[in-house]
């Protein structure tokens, strides 16, 4: 794997670890070696842990990216709308170990995966792009949608509402909160039971469960994500 991405196959479970050292950000570097770790957990047939550093699981798409012009963006935008579609469909199981803050796209796994878990402690958590002056992707508000509180929806994606740890698993990105230090073994004792579910039956009640949201997903994907709608965005 790159140096941005660890990949560890303990049994049936595949550890696949982000850090660039910093925010954890999207890179295209990130975003394509985050696929490749996809690919070996599919070979492997195992259970995915996806985990970022100490205090940052991540901040987002990498801004830098938006200064090197549409086919650049364009590329990290789709490496990143692709990688939620594949966690939300993946036919074993992906669990996130929220380790601090998941800002922006940095929510998009989360949002994505079948058990969240995240720690306590003075993080944010949740989708900022209003509040920053972007337009929330097509394809984030229909994973938002399909994940968050209904309750909770409209703030956090139309509002920006930003969420601490507690707050983020009343909204939906997350499922539950542990201490930092109990992080490892929760992530690993919660992997190591969904191993446990019968692969097949998993696969297709997951595609059964969620077909409206993936559909509406992959549509946003395939009409949204264009040069010519790229090229319009930049020019308004």
């Amino acid at each position: 794997m790159s140096e941005l991405v660890q990949y560890e196959l303990d049994g049936a479970i595949a550890t696949i670890t982000i850090d660039d050292g910093k925010l954890n950000v999207f890179s295209i570097a990130m975003l394509n070696a985050l696929h490749g770790a996809l690919d070996r957990a599919e070979h492997d047939g195992a259970v995915v842990l996806l985990r970022g550093r100490e205090r940052c699981f991540s901040t987002g798409f990498d801004m830098n990216v938006f200064a090197q012009g549409p086919e650049r963006i364009l590329e990290m935008l789709t490496l990143g709308a692709t990688l939620a579609e594949r966690v939300l469909s993946f036919a074993r199981p992906v669990l996130v170990a929220c380790s601090g803050h998941a800002i922006a796209a940095g929510t998009f796994l989360p949002l994505a995966a079948d058990v969240r878990i995240g720690v306590d402690g003075p993080f944010q958590i949740g989708l900022n792009e209003v509040k920053i002056g972007l337009t929330v992707p097509s394809f984030a508000i229909e994973l938002a949608r399909g994940r968050l509180a209904p309750a909770q929806f409209d703030a956090a994606v139309v509002g920006a509402q930003m969420y601490d740890p507690a707050g983020a698993v009343e909204a939906g990105f997350l499922d539950r909160v542990v201490a930092a230090d109990e992080l490892d073994e929760a992530s690993l004792a919660t992997a190591a039971a969904l191993a446990e579910l019968n692969g097949p039956a998993h696969a297709a009640t997951k595609l059964r469960a969620r077909a409206g949201t993936l559909g509406k997903l992959r549509e946003a994907i395939e009409g949204e994500l264009t040069a010519a709608n790229l090229q319009a965005a930049l020019a308004a």
